[in-house]
């Protein structure tokens, strides 16, 4: 099935050059993604195709008008729910991109400028989604990270069917450390389990070796969780609380 991704912008140059290339781009080739940029001048009447003005109560800087945005959605009638781009809105993590990969389709709109008239974001947007405590000059490096991070988990876009499940924050965890060929690299080695071809010890060595590295640099996760379970211990001891280079 199809997942239609409909993303108004100012910029839909922008959302078309990225999501053309690499694995979004072979993605809607094959079918299995279809994102549309719509640009948000399109239903503008005054013949500067105006799309902001000055806040109400004065301030620096403009705000999108609500009568263009408006306009331009419905007259797409995209998929809804319709989500705001904001640095105001719900933090964006894996398990939203869990949420969003479930559906049939979803859409985009990109803030710019001081941000959006406030019944943009209460009457016509489903939802509000921000990446982090900082602030863009648009939506639009946002809405590709939203884009890729859902495309990645449907059925069909990404090659090996098991990666998904083995990334990052998929588990809580951060994933597992890699290697490639050379297995000894300037004196650098491969660990041994990795070289061993016992998969069920390489499985357990992988997630002890994510248990460690989620320790070291993100133990808010491990808190998130609930702190280590008794399986969890279990395998960090089977391998000696392994540091992920060892």
């Amino acid at each position: 099935m199809t997942l239609r991704v409909d993303v108004f912008t100012l910029f839909p140059g922008l959302i078309g050059a990225y999501t053309g290339e690499s694995i979004l781009g072979r993605a809607s080739d094959a079918g299995h993604l279809d994102v549309r940029a719509h640009d948000l001048r399109m239903a503008a009447t005054d013949v500067h195709r105006t799309v902001d003005d000055s806040p109400f109560g004065g301030g620096a800087g403009m705000v999108m008008m609500p009568e263009p945005v408006f306009a331009a959605v419905e007259l797409v009638e995209p998929p809804r729910p319709l989500i705001l781009l904001s640095p105001a809105g719900r933090r964006f993590d894996q398990s939203v991109a869990v949420e969003l990969a479930a559906l049939d389709g979803f859409s985009l709109l990109c803030g710019r400028y001081e941000g959006v008239d406030e019944r943009i974001r209460t009457e016509l947007c489903d939802d509000e989604l921000s990446l982090g405590d900082y602030v863009l000059a648009g939506g639009e490096l946002a809405a590709l990270a939203v884009i890729e991070a859902v495309a990645r988990l449907r059925p069909g876009v990404l090659g090996n069917s098991a990666s998904p499940e083995d990334e990052s924050f998929t588990d809580g965890l951060l994933e597992y450390p890699h290697w490639t060929r050379p297995a000894e690299f300037r004196g650098w080695s491969v660990p041994d389990v990795l070289l061993s071809g016992d998969h069920a010890r390489v499985a357990r060595w992988r997630r002890a070796a994510a248990l460690v590295r989620t320790i070291e640099r993100r133990p808010d996760l491990i808190e998130q969780r609930g702190g280590l379970t008794e399986a969890d211990q279990d395998l960090l001891d089977e391998f000696g609380t392994p540091h992920p280079n060892h």
